[in-house]
Formats: C-alpha cells, sequence, structure tokens
C-alpha cells in the first residue's frame, strides 16, 4: 500500500502549517514545466506582484525565497549583515532569539534588548539601545510565534530610523491575518512564511527589500555568508528582463501560492484582517468556561496565534496526553509552548483557512467531550 494512503486528514490548529483551501492543493497538481519555461516566470511575476500587496510595498525585490520562514530570516540577515557591523535584535520568544542566532553566526555585533515572554518588547528599552550601539540594523518580530504576542511596529522603528538603522520586521506569522505595511513603517527588509496566514504549504518565504536595503547589499565589503542566499545572485533569476539561472525553483509550491494569494486578494485584506479577529474573539470565550486563560493581555494579543495557560485538570490528565486525546481521536492538532513555556501554555493557531467559525467549534466541542 502506498505510503500517501494512510495519512490521515487533520485540522491544523497549531502554530502553522495552516489547512490549505482546496483550490490551493488542485493548483499544485498541475503539470509541472520547468523553472526557465517563460509561462512560469510570467507567473512568478505574478506572485511577486501578490506579495507586494499583502506586505503593502512598491519594492522591486519582493520575491519568494525557495525555503521555509526560517530561511527568509536568515536571507535577510546574512545580506545586511557584515562581520564586525552591530545589530539590535529584540527578544521576547523564540524567534528572536532565532534572529540574534543568525545575526551572531554572519559575525555581527549583536545587542538584545529581552523582554519576559508573552509580553511585548518595552520601546524605549529598544530606543535606548538603538542610541547607545548606532547599529546598522535594529531587528524584530511582528508576531512572536512562540507566545502570541504582537508588538506594535512605528514606535521602534521611528527610533531606528533616527539613527539611520536598516529595520528588519518578521512577518512570519503576521502577513494576511494582521495589516502589515512595510512602506508606511519605513521597514526596509521583512521575511513571512507560506504556511500561517497565506494558508499555502510549508516551503516558500516571501521577502521584500528597500531600495537602500539592496543598495547596501550592493556595496558590501565582503561576499554574502551564503551563497544560495545572496540577494546579489538572486536577483539575476527573479528580477531583471533577463533571467539568469540561480537554482531550480520549486514549481509546485509556487503554483500553490499563486492560488492562496489570489484567494487573499479576492477576499480583500481588511476583510481578512476582521475574519481573524473574529474567529479568535470566539475562541476565547469558549475556552474560558474550561478554565483556560489568554496569557497575553489583550492589548498586545495576535488574533492568529493565542496563547492559552492551561487549567488545572488538563494539567492532572498532562497536556501531552490531552493533545494526543485530540490528535487520535478527533484529528486536531494544537500546538505546545516553547522554552520556558513548555507544558504550562498550549498555542492554538486560527490562521487563515482556519480562521472561521467552524474550526473554533469543532475544537470546543472535542475539549469539553475530553474534559467533560
Amino acid at each position: 500500500m502506498s505510503i500517501l494512503k494512510t495519512l490521515p486528514e487533520r485540522l491544523l490548529l497549531g502554530p502553522g502549517p495552516s489547512n490549505a483551501h482546496p483550490a490551493v492543493l488542485e493548483a499544485m497538481s498541475r503539470p509541472l514545466i520547468g523553472h526557465l519555461d517563460p509561462e512560469f516566470l510570467a507567473l512568478l511575476d505574478r506572485v511577486k506582484d501578490g506579495l507586494r500587496s499583502v506586505f503593502a510595498t512598491t519594492n522591486g525585490m519582493t520575491l519568494p525565497i525557495s525555503a521555509t520562514g526560517s530561511a527568509g530570516m536568515e536571507t535577510v540577515l546574512v545580506n545586511l549583515l557584515e562581520p564586525g557591523e552591530a545589530v539590535v535584535i529584540g527578544v521576547n520568544g523564540v524567534f528572536g532569539g532565532r534572529m540574534a542566532e543568525v545575526a551572531r553566526r554572519a559575525g555581527a555585533d549583536v545587542t538584545t534588548v529581552d523582554a519576559t515572554w508573552g509580553t511585548r518588547l518595552d520601546a524605549s528599552e529598544v530606543a535606548e539601545a538603538i542610541a547607545l550601539v548606532r547599529p546598522k540594523v535594529v531587528a524584530f518580530v511582528h508576531a512572536e510565534t512562540s507566545t502570541g504576542v504582537c508588538q506594535p511596529v512605528e514606535e521602534i522603528s521611528s527610533a531606528a530610523r533616527e539613527a539611520d538603522a536598516m529595520i528588519v520586521l518578521d512577518c512570519v506569522t503576521s502577513l494576511a491575518g494582521l495589516p502589515v505595511e512595510l512602506d508606511r513603517w519605513g521597514i526596509d527588509a521583512a521575511y513571512s512564511g507560506t504556511q500561517k496566514c497565506l494558508s499555502c504549504s510549508p516551503g516558500l518565504s516571501p521577502v521584500s527589500f528597500s531600495e537602500r536595503a539592496v543598495e547596501a547589499v550592493r556595496n558590501r565589503r565582503t561576499p554574502v555568508q551564503s551563497w544560495f542566499l545572496d540577494l546579489s545572485l538572486l536577483a539575476g533569476y527573479y528580477g531583471g528582463e533577463k533571467r539568469v539561472y540561480h537554482h531550480t525553483a520549486p514549481i509546485t509550491a509556487t503554483y500553490g501560492l499563486a492560488a492562496g494569494l489570489d484567494r487573499v486578494l479576492d477576499e480583500g485584506l481588511e476583510a481578512r484582517f476582521v475574519r481573524h479577529a473574529e474567529a479568535a474573539a470566539r475562541l476565547i470565550e469558549g475556552l474560558e468556561p474550561l478554565g483556560f486563560t489568554p496569557l497575553v493581555d489583550e492589548a498586545d494579543r495576535l488574533p492568529m496565534l493565542t496563547s492559552v495557560n492551561l487549567p488545572k485538570q488538563v494539567r492532572t490528565i498532562g497536556e501531552a496526553a490531552v493533545r494526543g486525546r485530540l490528535l487520535d481521536e478527533f484529528g486536531i492538532e494544537v500546538g505546545a509552548g516553547l522554552g520556558p513555556l513548555a507544558g504550562e501554555i498550549w498555542r492554538i493557531g486560527l490562521m487563515g483557512e482556519n480562521a472561521r467559525p467552524e474550526p473554533v467549534d469543532r475544537l470546543l466541542e472535542a475539549l469539553h467531550k475530553i474534559l467533560g
């Protein structure tokens, strides 16, 4: 028997991936063509246009990196940072910490501004670090997937611009679920992932670089640490009139992203943002009678990723055991806590296609059956 025949259907309510719409899955079943085929290159150009719309930018260098969101993070940081250059990074969860580690491996001089997991960064502390360090780059996470915290952008970006620093924003979980406005916020480089609120398969990382960021890459003193992620080489394939071979792009995943962007833009970003907010409110209201409480203050809470403290009954049974029953008996996946929050919280994702009443109600019904 083919292994594919044994794969179950799941309701993916963890921190990603999310469930894809049938139109996305159908697009991914289309016949393969070459990565230099004129038809594929034309599709790729349309995908880049769609990404500009969801990033709210006119950046010419906006493209899907052929790997998941962590590669988008690495693409941005290794292109903008050279050995010995200063960077200030906000850390209030796993992914801020990962940014700091990538920057260290690129040889940068890293200063972190830390906040308790489950809380936002203190913008004044970040501004103080920027004034002290005068960094080349300031980087932070818009939507911290490990905690469910939404970080306000404009105060930090304003402090960075005053210091003439370039601003890097992690939009992996926020893109297409919350307003992301790169041009209005003055962001120089951002990255995301296709498997979250875009509701496509994992495997691509949308990135966007401002003209200032592209110029900084052109003026580097040293080669980019990664050949594969070198923006100056990627530009030959993704930009310009004559496309130059760089690597074999993931054709099928690009088909899926094209279909996913069509759904996002047909629905409209504002309507999509409202839908995510309403689904999150429904979830929190339904979980409260079961004893779950939000980890994050309401003002700082993400709509697409809700972190909840576990009630005594779940801790008594064992949180992993309850998650196991959700998966095995009801086909529902939710995410565990990471780092210091492991065993303390669940992370429940309502992303993209799953930000609707039906998935919320299905989860609540299952929990009522398990917890009685």
